[in-house]
């Protein structure tokens, strides 16, 4: 078979045997065909060491926006490759080892944070005498609450029971995890609710203007409504949904939560995901530094 062919078979395995998203396998299939053009690999033992290297050093120094490619968009090419040989070693097809692909070494992840001031700020931001308005702090409380990607809540529907204080989810990967309720977000989306008078099955949904029919929000539609509420509070650093999220985990490390718990609230599939946070939340290392640091200066 022909690596195209091979590619194809790839990705149909992606979507139906591993239950991989569309925009994942798109994803898949960018890289893939990046690769196999600049390649120019017709078969799989057209894959070798050399080739690679080659690769990484053109991919290294491909004009992007910002200059060239990130480190981190380099490293999702070489997944998506490594994924690719993967798949065809489990197929028995000759190639080259997946493990003889490293990925670069990147940049420690920053975290863009807000005090719990701010966060209390944009709380408080939304105009509830109206039904925008409602939908607006109702989406603010679930997001805190529940620490939710912005596409999982805009999946969710209004038939949410909230008689209970958790509520399950489907995240990356098709996996399902459990998240929890606050009272004031259950009150917050319970006078959303009472409020509405459409039938749309979306929880959250865009009031269009004039006759327009309402329809599920978007994630683009709630960043930009985060994003307004944000300089509403007069916070002028930029504060999204995930942003939010960030508030979420942090909060909960910060009052004695163990990371592994918080890496099942947040639906990471790895901890060394989770471990970003940690270094912001350590107040044992803060109380070290007062408590001994400059001690015998005059």
């Amino acid at each position: 078979m022909t690596l195209e062919e091979l590619k194809r078979e790839f990705l149909e395995y992606l979507e139906i045997t591993k239950g991989r998203s569309i925009k994942t396998v798109a994803n898949y299939d960018h890289y893939l065909t990046r690769f196999l053009s600049y390649a120019k690999a017709k078969s799989p033992a057209d894959i070798t060491d050399q080739g690679i290297r080659e690769y990484r050093l053109w991919l290294n120094r491909l004009p992007a926006p910002t200059g060239t490619l990130k480190r981190k968009t380099q490293n999702f090419h070489l997944i998506a490759l490594r994924a690719f040989l993967k798949y065809m070693a489990k197929r028995d097809v000759k190639s080259l080892q997946p493990d003889k692909i490293e990925l670069a070494k990147v940049p420690e992840r920053s975290l863009d944070l807000i005090t719990s001031v701010e966060l209390g700020r944009i709380m408080k931001a939304p105009d509830t005498t109206n039904l925008k308005g409602l939908r607006d702090r109702a989406i603010l409380e679930l997001l805190f609450s529940t620490g939710l990607r912005v596409s999982e809540l805009c999946s969710l529907d209004s038939d949410i029971d909230l008689s209970r204080d958790e509520l399950s989810i489907r995240g990356k990967g098709e996996k399902i995890r459990v998240v929890f309720l606050s009272d004031t977000a259950k009150k917050a989306v319970a006078e959303y609710l009472k409020a509405r008078k459409d039938m749309e099955e979306a929880l959250f949904v865009n009031y269009g203007r004039g006759n327009q029919k309402p329809g599920r929000l978007t994630p683009r539609a709630v960043e930009m409504s985060v994003k307004y509420y944000a300089i509403k509070a007069g916070i002028t650093k930029k504060v999204t949904p995930h942003v939010i999220r960030h508030s979420f985990a942090t909060d909960l490390l910060e009052n004695g939560a163990d990371l592994r718990s918080v890496q099942a609230l947040l639906g990471h599939a790895n901890i060394q995901t989770t471990q970003v946070y940690t270094h912001v939340t350590d107040k044992h290392l803060r109380d070290i530094h007062k408590r001994f640091h400059g001690t015998k200066r005059g």
